[in-house]
């Protein structure tokens, strides 16, 4: 009976032994698979002019001859594949059929490949259905998204693919040779823009539009009070203005002869906040998730946003509706909102919201959003962007890169970009010929060519230079919600008149803005947000047989997407056959394996020692 118990177990522990024996070979078995899936390069982020040069480890596309590399990508075209394109339009009925001919060209050079469409109007729905979905794993190919909520998808394993070396691959990647389109090549992407996608080390998602916003100012009336608008507006002359159009005579105001009149309305509240703190030069948030929305410089500025509130010379979109109605029916004198709503802002606006018989004929011209230094503008850089989901067969990846790419070309950049205020997100598209005409002929008509849609373009490619992004990690669109519900809170406080001052009169009682930050913290989780140590900006973690330094990459200093560098010197060269350590699980397995066979040899001689005891006796 003894005897087959110990049969068994050694039967058990060479099986133990097998399945121990294999499992590195396995894991380095999948590692080295040569389907097209992206190799762990870092991405390019160019400088402002377009050029760069090379980081620490080679961003050589992977070939096939060299050893530890994955070859170039190759596409099946005799399988079919459908990917889902999850979009967002502004309510535009333009912007519908230009994603509906894209679809339909890209269908016509790849035929195997099938795109369907989900349209939606609101970016928020767009992230809240990608998490649920996340759950059930069954998240679009392609998605427009912004990069805080891709941050928020990357807290899953393996959700968003990481665009490095797609980017660079010889066939597919920007200018690659066996694309059947002309897409942009990597020195004709915009730096900046590609910037604002790469985080936590890798190019996560591709920039399709941007824009960023405008303050729309009806020049009509401000000239009618006797001011002159500047070229850039500061917060200063902004409140004074707002202030003065609140003369009435009897129970009109005098500016406009009507009984309504709210001077200056900020749609994005949030923007708001963090364009004013950015402009001071105070703490909004880091790039490691510490939040420092909550200062000194905070307290001041909504101290100054109940003031205006508090005479009704200042107001809010989620208080008093949309601003561009009031603005188009001479109930409002400034305007902040998105450039990418030109086209439902000004007395000749194409699109509206209210009757026509409402809209009041004035003269509209555009600045950059108000600024607390004019001789050193900042204003944020927004728009949307595309990140592709990852999916168990790479192929089809590979089909949503292409059709994320094919949304780069200049068709569709040119044709989308006139739909709005917005801007091409590549040279090669903002330099075309037909784009050149299209910004030159502003004013033509009230449509393709109206001038305050144009003259946002304008603005935005003009400021390029002073555009900003706000850090991305797990948590910063909590951040950037708690931001604008700082200013909400506050205007409606005041509209109530719930409002506490100091004794003096001169700022906010500590104890209510005290109440008002612990109530936003809690309401957006702020707490729980994960303080995550990043490297600078563009390092490059040190390499196996690197000198065990990071090596410092700058934006400056790396080169564009797509473009290689030899690989550095070393002085041995790895084993290709060579496997790395085995995983720490394998290593407790095999010690307690030993240990086990220990046990047994002493049980064995025990046995021995026991018989031969009696048998003697």
């Amino acid at each position: 009976m003894k005897k087959r118990s110990v049969t068994g177990l050694l039967a058990i522990l060479c099986a133990v032994s097998v399945v121990l024996g294999a499992c590195h070979g396995q894991i380095a078995g999948r590692e080295t698979t040569t389907s097209p899936a992206p190799t762990e390069t870092v991405p390019a982020v160019p400088d402002e002019s377009g050029s760069a040069a090379s980081p620490a480890e080679s961003s050589e596309v992977p070939d096939e001859s060299k050893p530890g590399t994955v070859p170039d990508m190759v596409f099946d075209t005799s399988k079919n594949y459908t990917i889902d394109f999850w979009a967002k339009n502004d309510s535009n009925p333009t912007q519908i059929a230009i994603y509906n001919k894209a679809v339909e060209d890209f269908q016509k050079l790849y035929p195997n490949i099938k795109v369907t469409i989900r349209l939606y109007s609101d970016y928020a729905k767009i992230y809240q259905d990608v998490i649920t979905n996340i759950a059930t794993n069954t998240t679009p190919n392609v998605c427009i998204s912004y990069p805080d909520h891709i941050a928020t998808y990357l807290k899953g394993k393996d959700i968003v693919v990481s665009l490095d070396a797609y980017m660079r691959d010889a066939n597919y990647g920007f200018g690659g040779k066996e694309l059947l389109f002309d897409g942009p090549d990597p020195n004709e992407l915009v730096p900046k823009f590609m910037g604002e996608g790469f985080f936590s080390g890798h190019q996560y998602d591709l920039p399709f539009m941007r824009s960023s916003e405008a303050l729309y100012i009806n020049k009509t009336y401000v000239e009618k009070m006797g001011y002159t608008i500047p070229d850039i507006v500061t917060w200063d002359w902004i409140w004074e203005v707002s202030e003065k159009a609140m003369e009435k005579d009897g129970d009109l105001f005098r500016v406009n002869g009507q009984k309504v009149m709210i001077p200056f309305i900020y749609k994005s509240t949030d923007n708001m906040m963090i364009q004013m703190l950015q402009q001071k030069g105070a703490g909004y948030a880091e790039p490691t998730g510490e939040v420092k929305l909550f200062n000194e410089t905070t307290k001041e500025l909504l101290f100054t946003i109940y003031e205006h509130v508090q005479t009704r010379a200042f107001s809010t979109f989620k208080i008093d509706s949309y601003p561009g109605n009031f603005f188009n029916a001479g109930r409002c004198l400034f305007a902040v909102d998105s450039t990418a709503g030109a086209t439902w802002i000004g007395a000749k606006a194409p699109l509206l919201d209210i009757h026509a018989s409402e809209v009041v004929d004035f003269e509209t011209v555009v600045r950059p959003v108000p600024q607390f230094d004019p001789e050193h503008p900042q204003m944020i850089s927004q728009g949307p962007s595309l990140c592709i989901f990852n999916k168990e067969d790479p192929q089809e990846v590979l089909a949503s890169w292409l059709f994320a790419q094919f949304l780069l070309t200049n068709e569709v950049q040119v044709a989308y970009a006139q739909t709005e205020g917005y801007v091409p997100v590549t040279y090669k598209a903002q330099q075309s010929a037909e784009y050149r005409d299209y910004v030159s002929r502003a004013g033509e008509d009230n449509n393709t060519y109206y001038d305050v849609k144009i003259a946002c373009s304008q603005m935005v490619i003009d400021n390029m230079e002073n555009t900003f992004i706000t850090p991305v990690f797990a948590g910063s669109t909590s951040v950037r919600d708690a931001a604008g519900t700082l200013i909400e809170n506050v205007a409606k406080a005041t509209r109530r008149k719930q409002i506490k001052l100091n004794a003096a009169g001169t700022a906010l009682d500590e104890g209510y803005l005290d109440s008002l930050f612990r109530e936003v913290r809690q309401l957006y989780k702020l707490n729980e947000i994960e303080i995550t140590p990043v490297e600078p900006a563009g390092t490059v973690p040190a390499e196996s047989g690197s000198s065990g330094e990071s090596q410092s990459v700058s934006p400056e200093s790396t080169p564009p997407a797509g473009e290689s560098t030899p690989a550095p010197e070393t002085e041995t060269t790895a084993d290709p056959h060579d496997l790395g350590p085995l995983p720490s699980t394998s290593v407790a397995l095999i010690a307690a394996l030993i240990g086990v066979w220990v046990i047994m040899g002493a049980v064995a001689v025990i046995g021995l020692i026991r018989k031969d005891g009696k048998k003697n006796s």
